[in-house]
């Protein structure tokens, strides 16, 4: 009966919403679980963790250990994809409150002949799960605690570790109570750790003014490849719409010529399941996966929900659009901006059993032809509920598929997209420039229950982002923005070879790059070297060679006396993997101060010698106090040191 139930459990954490949405983990992660566990009066209790993958029937278990007021921890390492429960489970473990009752007694010299027969009892009702040789060591216990000449003997071993332990190791749980059923999604390690480059197919011929193809990008692959990338993204790959059609700069007309925004998706030639035929044949675009994956690169595919007014589905589906009073479609609006290209799916049509479908078909038409993550546009703009549906879906036929928001809008918007599924999320770092945004932000992100379900990705600039800090920055800003990047976040990205070649001119008073090639194909030299580029080489390098760098959450930032000057710790979950990286903000001057090392995180005390080791120069030094001198120059704005003790 539920009123017999004495032990309350409460407070179990981690959990999102009170188990209405999972946490997020990878395989071979930890999942570290904290409770209040309590009950009347002073009895023994104890709490275990229970859980299980979703394709396993039996509980695995793992005894949880009491901090402090109540409040007791554990964890449990996740081996596989998918979906795993978990539960806390607590009850009286009435054979350890025996034990203690009369080891009380017995240091208090009292007779416990009664109490030792009460130990019999206990003692016979785990005889059956005990090993042999517990067996025989528990029977002859019971013939002391029966003996009154052997009463020596019998406190003796009613208070010993060994009994303990066994009543420890078999708990009878009588009239245990458990939390509800959490869970937590499995995903494989790239949902975690992945590095992005973005390019326009369109723009990779080596021939001015001539539209690119598939066999034009399996020619940079390579170059994608040794820059230490792993994820190509490419933004769409389908027809775009002549009706409408955007002209460079975003002007509304277009001119003979013009491609169009990649964005403004179906025309003649097709829609979503269609590739623009200027790019080359399906048969053009599965090569080019296939040789991308051959240099461990993924292509990336835009998954964009809006159409042309010429796309397919204008016609064949009309119910799927907003039309006005007068006849005319509602085209895409943002007010004050417009996108006469594009018109946004009506997705309160009654017909949007059929329209969800045929997106979920979609998804499944890229997967078959070997795409395993999309990147999202502007998926705050389409239902939420919409999105938990087609990830799930998704998930359940091909778990290795990632899904990346690209959503820039409000924090609680992007949290519930999170929370619906998205593997990753792009994030505020494009527009956190100073030590006191960039601390506050990667805090937020880390430190709260954020942590548990949304996973950031760190993009210094994108198509759609000039940001002012970059417009006419000079090479330090440009490194001192990818470090940054790629060592406060575990995923991030680059949209190039832009970034690389530090192009910046942007339309005047916005963060909007001129010339945009979202409108137009640009001509770039894909032979060019820089010190940019040997620097973002390098740092790719580290994020590999370093677990410390492969995950988000584990950072803590370190006081340095200069305001210029941004200083964290990261390390692994083992902590066999420890790094501090000091940055330079100031990208004009030499800035210098003392930064402390966190002596109680390393575990180390003061006079302690450590070596720090300078992953870019091989520098090595020894410190052996908390406070040391950093000095960093423009040219090379920053330290990631690797710390051994």
């Amino acid at each position: 009966m539920q009123n017999q139930k004495r032990v309350v459990v409460d407070y179990v954490s981690p959990q999102v919403n009170g188990g209405e949405f999972h946490i997020k983990r990878v395989v071979n992660q930890i999942v570290n679980v904290n409770a209040h566990v309590l009950v009347d009066g002073h009895d023994i209790i104890a709490a275990s963790v229970l859980y299980k993958h979703e394709g396993e029937k039996k509980w695995q278990e793992v005894r949880m250990q009491l901090d402090n007021n109540d409040e007791w921890f554990a964890s449990f390492s996740v081996k596989k994809q998918g979906f795993y429960d978990y539960k806390v489970e607590g009850w009286v473990d009435y054979a350890l409150n025996w034990q203690h009752g009369i080891s009380c007694k017995i240091a208090d010299k009292q007779n416990v002949k009664s109490e030792l027969l009460e130990g019999v009892f206990y003692i016979k009702s785990i005889l059956a799960k005990v090993s042999a040789s517990e067996n025989i060591y528990l029977k002859s216990l019971e013939n002391i605690f029966s003996d009154t000449k052997m009463y020596d003997k019998a406190i003796s071993e009613a208070k010993s570790k060994k009994l303990q332990n066994i009543f420890y190791k078999y708990p009878v749980k009588e009239f245990a109570n458990s939390s509800k059923i959490y869970k937590v999604y499995v995903d494989r390690l790239k949902a975690l750790f992945s590095t992005w480059y973005e390019f326009f197919p369109r723009s990779t011929s080596q021939k001015k003014n001539v539209h690119g193809t598939f066999k034009d990008c399996e020619k940079l692959l390579s170059r994608v490849a040794e820059m230490g990338f792993d994820t190509l993204y490419f933004p769409p790959v389908h027809p775009i719409g002549d009706v409408n059609r955007k002209g460079k700069n975003n002007t509304t007309e277009a001119k003979s010529g013009d491609v169009g925004s990649t964005w403004g998706i179906g025309s003649k030639y097709g829609g979503h399941k269609d590739l623009h035929p200027e790019l080359g044949s399906l048969e053009d675009f599965k090569l080019l996966i296939n040789k991308a994956k051959e240099l461990n690169i993924e292509i990336a595919m835009d998954y964009a929900l809006q159409a042309a007014p010429d796309h397919p589905w204008v016609k064949e589906h009309p119910q799927w659009f907003k039309w006005r009073p007068d006849g005319t479609v509602q085209y895409a609006e943002n007010p004050p901006k417009k996108y006469q290209d594009i018109l946004p799916i009506y997705w309160e049509s009654e017909d949007y059993k059929n329209l969800w479908d045929e997106c979920l078909s979609t998804l499944f038409y890229w997967i078959d032809c070997g795409i395993n993550v999309f990147r999202v546009d502007n998926p705050h703009t389409k239902p939420f509920y919409f999105w938990h549906y087609i990830i799930n879906e998704v998930k359940k036929k091909h778990p290795d598929v990632l899904f990346l928001a690209e959503s820039f809008t409000r924090p609680k918007i992007m949290q519930q997209l999170a929370k619906q599924g998205y593997s990753q999320s792009y994030s505020y770092f494009t527009w956190r420039n100073s030590k006191h945004e960039l601390i506050a932000y990667v805090n937020d992100l880390t430190k709260n229950n954020q942590r548990e379900y949304m996973r950031p990705n760190f993009w210094p600039n994108t198509p759609d982002i000039n940001p002012f800090h970059l417009q006419g920055a000079n090479e330090s800003k440009y490194i001192q923005r990818y470090v940054l990047a790629a060592t406060l976040s575990s995923n991030t990205g680059i949209y190039g070879p832009v970034f690389e070649h530090m192009i910046s001119d942007a339309l005047p008073e916005k963060e909007e790059y001129l010339n945009s090639e979202k409108f137009q194909i640009c001509d770039y030299d894909w032979t060019k070297e820089n010190k940019l580029i040997h620097i973002i080489t390098s740092v790719n390098k580290i994020r590999q060679e370093n677990e410390a760098l492969q995950q988000t959450n584990n950072i803590q930032f370190c006081t340095v006396e200069n305001e210029n000057l941004i200083a964290f710790y990261k390390w692994n979950d083992a902590r066999t993997n420890e790094l501090l990286i000091v940055v330079n903000l100031d990208h004009y001057n030499t800035q210098q101060a003392n930064v402390q090392l966190p002596l109680h995180d390393l575990g180390i005390q003061e006079g302690h010698q450590v070596n720090v080791k300078d992953l870019i120069t091989e520098n090595v030094y020894i410190w052996d106090r908390e406070w040391n001198f950093v000095e960093l120059n423009p040219k090379l704005p920053f330290h990631i040191f690797k710390i051994t003790k």
